[in-house]
């Protein structure tokens, strides 16, 4: 008779089977009934004999409580990105120049899987470490989430210690259908499924993670014994076949070659195949193929001299313009918005983008009806590049901005930016309902007061049931007159009067820019925090003095003398003193290490939110930026970095870690 210790291990090899010819091999040879009717026959026996306890079990997949937060990890071998080409002209640099030190070299191919990129380790064959990149030094411990990706072996059958390097990703299909949910419930989408992929590996709940659906192709080994015999492999392709051969989901979408023509037809096909495959790339990465000549060539700092990462240019696509809708902003600006013929772009369908005013409207050539091209900003904003009027048929016709406020029917007028730049149409109500509404939502916003559960639709109930009818009344709220509410228990409506009271010690500058005067963001907010230190001193400052302000010109010199102007903005902040918010500034600089210097935050940090980073930025007596200039001294990049990145590598700025700047600072005490 079978032992019972003899059936669990028979379960495990056989649910471990089924789950690699599922999720890798796209090949299933049971129901998904039949699967989990074996899982859960695992489940119970393991539950019933705790001592047969085994962390590589397929039961373990979705295990784990919560966590606090992540554990740094440290990099065994360095997880470097890669140097960016742009045009096939310089990728043919880079192959000239490896020719140079390399005689007749082999490349492989391969698609770059646009998501996150992580390390994985086994001893004797079991999972026992997954880490986020991280600055390429030191990462983040998520070894509890990596398990719930299916694709990824929680052991491998030889005991083989060894590290390999791959990139999590989600499925677009996956994407769409959580979005699709999302959408359903009111919640904020999710941007693309980059974004997507590295929100769900970073969640501090497994089970949030599990939920996901991720995936993951394994591009790299790393390091370690790849054949129990200790075979040294002596090509990257020979590395991939022997992680194909221990059950690793290798990449798929490859090829060997050696001339810039067969590489750059690859390039070619790979792009025009970009819409058919099941997951997002943003380029094709070429590599050397053998392994010595890439110790011929050798790294550089920050990245390998054996590879490039060629990016396709932003996708494009063509669309029909259905309609314009016109949106009320909280300043009083009327936005139009293309209501546009569903099209997938850079990993999300696109039904909606913004056409900012009605200059651009003019200057784009635009008609309702039109057919446009799209592409996404840093792939990720939907933005309309051209109209295309060689595929008009006649029924176009002109847009006009509306004569009154669509929200309150009042009359709208045309406010010229000084700086010749166009113009916005305003509406000229201050106690317009879409105005008011947008006004308290950027209120109690993250970066301003961090009114935490105070969304836009509480904010509408408050307003429709009359309980505010401006920022200070929040503060005479009760969890008595909010629990009569619908859908707001007694339970929430504590937790929100306890946030509404709490953000009273926001501070000075975040209570500026909360009040949302036009042109002034955070970083004059904290300007103006610092030089004025009250908020009664900057309601009494005049224009001349605004002006001495470093970057403050007119416009918002003028912007702030406006707002203290109107009788009803002073005694909104009249009001929020009286509450007892703080309407002083907290001290100044510790330090002046970094004055003059001023940094742009991209990407995720190791360990630091970005507002944590840029109060670190402050004390020292930095400036936080939020976009990349020839004035930048320095962009601070983590995970997943962006277009400021591409911007600051075109500059020539420094890029640097978030060890970096916390070494700036000498150690950030």
């Amino acid at each position: 008779m079978e032992s019972v210790e003899a059936k669990i291990k028979k379960l495990r090899k056989e649910l471990s089977r089924h789950a690699y010819l599922y999720y890798v091999e796209d090949a299933p040879e049971i129901s998904d009934y039949e699967y989990d009717e074996l899982y859960h026959t695992l489940l119970k026996l393991e539950e019933e004999h705790p001592e047969f306890y085994d962390p590589a079990s397929p039961t373990q997949r979705v295990g784990g409580r919560p966590l606090d937060k992540f554990a740094p990890v440290t990099h065994r071998v360095q997880m470097n990105s890669l140097s960016d080409v742009f045009s096939f002209g310089e990728l043919e640099d880079f192959l000239s120049r490896v020719k140079d030190q390399i005689k007749d070299p082999l490349y492989s191919v391969e698609t770059k899987i646009d998501g996150l990129s992580c390390s994985l380790r086994y001893e004797k064959g079991v999972l026992v470490q997954g880490a986020t990149r991280g600055d390429g030094f030191v990462g983040e411990d998520v070894t509890q989430n990596v398990k719930t990706i299916f694709s990824i072996p929680l052991s491998l059958p030889e005991p083989l210690d060894l590290t390999v390097r791959g990139e999590v990703y989600m499925p677009r299909q996956v994407f769409e259908r959580l979005n699709a949910a999302r959408e359903a419930a009111s919640q904020t989408l999710m941007a693309n499924p980059r974004n997507a992929a590295a929100g769900s590996l970073r969640q501090l709940d497994p089970k949030i993670t599990a939920s996901r659906a991720l995936d993951i192709f394994i591009f790299n080994y790393q390091e370690g014994n790849l054949y129990a015999d200790g075979h040294a492999p002596v090509s990257h392709t020979e590395t991939l076949d022997r992680l194909a051969q221990l059950g690793f989901h290798v990449l798929e979408e490859r090829t060997l070659a050696k001339t810039a023509q067969e590489i750059e037809a690859f390039i070619d096909k790979l792009g025009a195949m970009r819409d058919s495959l099941a997951y997002d790339i943003d380029g094709v990465v070429i590599k050397i193929d053998s392994l010595s000549d890439r110790q011929v060539l050798g790294e550089g700092t920050k990245t390998p001299k054996w590879a490039v990462a060629y990016k396709f240019p932003p996708e494009q696509k063509d669309t029909i313009l259905k309609d314009i809708e016109i949106a009320v902003g909280r300043t009083g600006v009327l936005t139009p918005t293309a209501i546009l013929e569903p099209v997938r772009l850079a990993g999300t369908t696109v039904s909606r983008a913004t056409l900012h005013n009605i200059d651009f409207i003019k200057d784009k050539d635009i008609l309702l009806g039109d057919t446009v091209t799209l592409q996404k900003a840093g792939d990720i904003i939907p933005e309309v590049v051209r109209s295309v009027p060689a595929k008009r048929t006649g029924a176009e016709r002109p847009f006009s901005m509306p004569a009154f406020c669509p929200s309150c029917g009042e009359p709208v007028f045309r406010d010229e930016n000084p700086d010749g730049t166009g113009a916005a149409v305003r509406c000229t109500n201050s106690a317009c309902p879409a105005q008011l509404s947008r006004s308290i939502e950027h209120f109690a916003s993250k970066d301003a007061m961090d009114i935490d559960g105070l969304g836009p639709q509480i904010v509408e109930v408050l307003l429709r049931e009359k309980l505010i009818s401006n920022a200070a009344d929040l503060y005479a709220l009760t969890p008595a007159n909010l629990s009569v509410l619908d859908r707001m228990g007694e339970k929430s409506a504590s937790n929100l009067v306890t946030s509404i009271s709490r953000s009273k010690e926001a501070g000075l500058e975040r209570l500026i820019f909360a009040l949302g005067i036009r042109n002034i963001g955070q970083v004059a907010a904290i300007t103006l925090a610092q030089h004025f230190k009250t908020l009664d001193n900057l309601m009494a400052a005049t224009y001349e003095e605004l002006l001495t302000l470093p970057d403050f010109g007119a416009v918002s010199a003028e912007s702030v003398v406006n707002f203290f102007t109107h009788p009803q903005n002073r005694q909104l902040c009249e009001r929020l003193a009286g509450f007892g918010l703080v309407t002083e500034a907290v001290a100044g600089p510790t330090s002046d290490i970094l004055s003059g210097k001023t940094f742009v935050l991209t990407g995720t940090l190791p360990t630091m939110s970005r507002s944590e980073a840029e109060d670190l930025i402050r004390r020292f007596g930095g400036k936080a930026s939020g976009s990349v200039s020839a004035k930048t001294s320095f962009v601070v990049a983590g995970e997943a970095a962006g277009s400021k990145l591409d911007k600051a590598r075109q500059l020539g700025i420094p890029v640097i870690t978030e060890e970096d700047l916390v070494r700036m600072t000498g150690g950030g005490s």
